[in-house]
């Protein structure tokens, strides 16, 4: 994978230096391996960072690497592809599988499953998710091909340029059908898993919309959109249970339920800049079964 940069009269670029910093916008780290792999070019010839360039130079670079990824197993797995080119791979993850690897997951993690399938088409990469979610939430996980395009992703996440949407179900009767809350997320005092809204916490913005209310064996329901400025564990989670309408089938901010055996939470959409073609691109996952099942069961 390569990027190019032809120089032209209408910009005020230098030095290579220069159009690496500002229309790559490449890290240090990554930087440094670029130069000391040789893949930096001018008009095709391998060269140094602090080159002069006039008019009508090309600036080329390799950004693919053969990197070691045998600290992950890989493991056999029936992968929902959404999206794939040289530079991301999309996956629609199902409920009760985490993205990580851990003790307890050790070789069943949707990045197991990813690592089989990049031995299979012989690609030799990390295995870089950019987006988490919990085991138990369903939808949309991007990983990256390469250190760039996770870089570059990540960066537009920090700058609110990388949209994230989600689909839920909540206990109860919102009184405000849209809403922001603004709440700061920490950890729970004595606990490694649970967070709570706490001041001292690290900010944490959720948008929300009602899309329906509906009623089952006598209990109110709303379906929700959410949309997330900040990005903190369980923040979603947190959020509802904070208003008082904790996720259906949350069993850590609310209580298990008969209609589902996990939180009704699916990661439903994407909306990005692709770091590679700088188009725009827009990913949606399907609701699954086990939610769409309690909305069609509504009296």
């Amino acid at each position: 994978m390569i990027l190019r940069y032809i120089k032209s009269n209408s910009d005020n670029y230098l030095t290579i230096r220069q159009v690496i910093n500002s229309e790559f916008n490449i890290s240090y780290n990554l930087l440094v391996k670029l130069k000391k792999n040789k893949k930096i070019f001018l008009n095709g010839i391998n060269t140094y960072i602090d080159k002069n360039i006039k008019d009508g130079d090309e600036i080329s670079i390799i950004i693919d690497f053969e990197e070691d990824n045998s600290n992950i197993v890989p493991a056999k797995m029936d992968l929902s592809i959404l999206y794939e080119d040289e530079a991301l791979l999309i996956i629609d993850k199902p409920a009760g599988i985490p993205v990580h690897p851990s003790i307890l997951h050790y070789d069943n993690s949707l990045s197991n499953g990813i690592k089989y399938y990049f031995d299979n088409i012989k690609l030799n990469k990390k295995i870089r998710p950019v987006n988490r979610l919990d085991r138990n939430t369903s939808g949309i996980v991007i990983f990256a091909k390469n250190e760039y395009v996770h870089d570059a992703l990540s960066k537009q996440m920090q700058n609110d340029i990388f949209l994230k949407e989600y689909i839920t179900i909540c206990n109860g009767l919102f009184e405000e059908k849209t809403g922001i809350i603004d709440a700061p997320i920490a950890r729970k005092e004595n606990s490694i898993i649970e967070r709570c809204v706490n001041p001292t916490g690290a900010p944490a913005i959720t948008h929300y919309k009602v899309l329906k209310e509906f009623e089952i064996d006598g209990k109110i329901f709303s379906e929700l959109l959410i949309s997330l400025e900040t990005g903190r564990t369980h923040q979603i989670r947190v959020h509802m249970a904070y208003l008082g309408h904790p996720i259906i089938g949350d069993s850590l901010y609310g209580s298990e339920s008969i209609l589902i055996n996990r939180q009704a939470l699916h990661a439903y959409r994407v909306e990005f800049i692709h770091p590679i073609s700088r188009q725009k691109i827009v990913i949606t996952s399907n609701i699954p079964k086990d939610m769409s099942d309690i909305i069609k069961k509504q009296d």
